[in-house]
């Protein structure tokens, strides 16, 4: 087994034994549960409520595990100066990045994977004994596989927000790499604004600006489609393919940078 294996399977299994973790996933299944609660309280849209707060518990707290977990896996071992014994080994520091970045995206699959079984049994339950009749009342099935395609952005968008922490875990403090994760997720869906900058401005230089951050912060808005999911509205395949090309990039140019960040970073 290589190193950048090894790694990512130790990473796995010490997020996996996080109780953190276990509360994160445990929370977002009540929430999902307790959407189907909030859907009877409104007549005829109930499997929409459902559909909408289901996807929206996915992502948040997806965005936490990706976060809290991804901030400390670096800094963790900084602090508890395990680092030292891990570079004493045969391994080189980018396959101690890319092997922590494999892990925790592993530990999200699984933890997407869960929430959606929670989430498709949640539906499966409110479909089940309602009559057909009343079934072609609704815009998509209550077991609609295109909640699939919102599901695998939301995991695209966190392997993104991932990249994020553990780049800024190179080098920052987790307060601090937290404090920028959240901040670049917040304004990751607001990239649009700064396209349209120069609509809201007089300023060249100030348009100009926000046309450059525009180009290099994350796009995440893209990776939101659970509205035309809910409302079932169609999401080509060909869109799913360029958000994730997107992202495959994304993560490649920031897994690099960390990469060559913490290579040069003394630990002495």
């Amino acid at each position: 087994m290589s190193a950048t294996a090894a790694i990512a399977l130790n990473v796995f299994r010490e997020s996996v034994r996080d109780k953190v973790l276990y509360n994160l996933v445990l929370f977002a299944i009540l929430m999902i549960g307790a959407s189907y609660l909030i859907g009877q309280l409104t007549a005829g849209q109930d499997v929409k409520i459902i559909k909408d707060l289901g996807l929206s518990a996915t992502s948040v707290f997806g965005l936490f595990i990706a976060v809290f977990i991804g901030i400390g896996l670096v800094s963790k071992e900084v602090e508890r100066r395990s680092v030292y014994s891990l570079l004493a080994k045969p391994i080189h520091r980018y396959q101690m990045i890319a092997g922590k970045y494999a892990g925790l995206t592993l530990t999200l699959i699984v933890n997407i994977a869960i929430m959606t079984a929670a989430l498709y049994g949640v539906l499966a339950y409110m479909g089940w004994g309602v009559p057909a009749l009343v079934q072609k009342g609704w815009d998509a099935p209550a077991l609609d596989p295109a909640m699939l395609k919102a599901l695998l952005l939301i995991l695209v968008e966190l392997m993104v927000v991932t990249a994020l922490a553990l780049f800024f875990s190179t080098f920052s403090t987790p307060i601090l790499s937290a404090a920028f994760t959240f901040g670049l997720f917040i304004v990751g869906h607001f990239s649009t604004d700064l396209r349209n900058f120069e609509q809201v401005v007089d300023s060249p230089a100030a348009a100009k600006l926000a046309r450059g951050l525009y180009w290099v912060l994350p796009n995440l808005a893209q990776f939101d489609v659970k509205a035309q999911v809910v409302h079932a509205q169609s999401v080509p395949l060909g869109y799913l393919v360029l958000a994730s090309a997107y992202a495959a990039l994304y993560i490649a140019v920031l897994l690099v940078g960390a990469m060559v960040i913490f290579s040069r970073r003394d630990f002495k």
